[in-house]
């Protein structure tokens, strides 16, 4: 047996926590402001700008109360995302790369997706997505770039939200894939899915595997429970193409159980070749976005409790610290997905607000 990845990647905790099924469709913010804080009117409420519509005084999350017919529509998968979006910019300036939609769903609803992401434009070249904007459509003048849902407050901690982030950047055709969406059979070993050690068992016959484990995910990979692959942190502009690691793609591959499949070949592609197929990325690494900043919306058919809050802003302060989070068993956040190179604020101040 010939192992064509020497060398195991070592796991520390190791959590399977969901099979993540997802349904893709995602101008520089900085943190200005962010010592101008909002000043509450001083109700238990916080910042209310709507009876239905209240930024919490933790200016974390803003909860948004619909009516059940609207908020069941998002438990069935046709949520109207441009509802939610546009109410948003009723109140808030144009400041977000990210709207945060998330449901109170105590069970994962049958049938439904562990998270998904809409892709609003793409103002980036070289990771094999058309450049477009429809960002007027959902209330945004350009800033926005995407707009996720996730049905349960826990996904925050547990994922697919690492996920769903990723989703802005790729998989769109950048590397060959049967799995529509994500990386498939090939070693980006990522968030997407994906291996990161290949052993070849001989008559077009491999094994392969992730983090260490047993397995691989061809469109996930455990939740908030790995890192982003090197690929990965290639098309969010994190890393340049020095340092883009060759990516071993299974041709007409086809699963024979966990973690083993055949394929009529395994195809290399290196940095070069990605470049001479889909163009450079721009903007490069030099000049590429690495901060963003997110807005959370909680929706909910009745006013959420203070507990139901503190919980959640918990979450979301652990998942957007620039440093390791609180008792998470081995999860990590999006400081610690990126090798420490980009960052996400979820923080509300005055200045983002009209």
């Amino acid at each position: 047996m010939q192992n064509l990845f020497p060398g195991k990647v070592p796991i520390y905790v190791y959590f399977f926590l969901i099979a993540i099924a997802l349904a893709c469709v995602s101008c520089s913010s900085d943190e200005g402001g962010a010592d101008n804080p909002i000043d509450n009117p001083g109700t238990p409420d916080g910042n209310v700008f709507e009876e239905n519509f209240v930024l919490d005084q933790g200016n974390k999350l803003v909860n948004y109360v619909l009516s059940q017919a609207d908020y069941n529509k998002f438990i069935a998968g046709e949520g109207d995302f441009a509802m939610v979006s546009n109410k948003v910019y009723e109140y808030f300036n144009d400041d977000f790369d990210f709207i945060f939609i998330l449901s109170v769903e105590t069970e994962q609803p049958d049938g439904l997706y562990f998270g998904v992401t809409r892709k609003i434009k793409n103002d980036v070249e070289g990771i094999a997505s058309s450049i477009y904007d429809n960002t007027t459509t959902y209330g945004s003048q350009g800033a926005l770039k995407s707009i996720i849902h996730m049905p349960r407050t826990e996904y925050v901690r547990n994922g697919p939200f690492l996920h769903e982030i990723v989703h802005y950047w790729g998989n769109y055709g950048l590397i060959p894939t049967t799995v529509g969406g994500h990386w498939g059979f090939a070693s980006v070993g990522g968030q997407l899915g994906g291996f990161d050690q290949l052993t070849d068992l001989g008559s077009n016959a491999y094994m392969a595997n992730v983090d260490g484990r047993d397995s691989f995910g061809t469109f996930a990979n455990g939740g908030n429970a790995l890192a982003y692959g090197n690929l990965e942190l290639y098309i969010m502009g994190l890393i340049g193409a020095d340092e883009l690691e060759p990516v071993m793609v299974a041709e007409n591959p086809v699963s024979t159980g966990s973690g083993t499949f055949t394929a009529d070949n395994i195809r290399t592609i290196t940095a070069a070749d990605l470049i001479a197929e889909h163009g450079e990325r721009v903007p490069s690494v030099q000049n590429s976005q690495k901060d963003f900043r997110g807005i959370t919306v909680v929706i909910s058919t009745s006013e959420l409790s203070e507990e139901k809050i503190e919980s959640i802003n918990t979450d979301l302060e652990n998942f957007s610290r620039k440093g390791a989070p609180d008792q998470w068993g081995g999860l990590f956040n999006f400081w610690q997905a990126t090798g420490e190179k980009g960052s996400l604020s979820i923080d509300i101040t005055q200045d983002n607000i009209k």
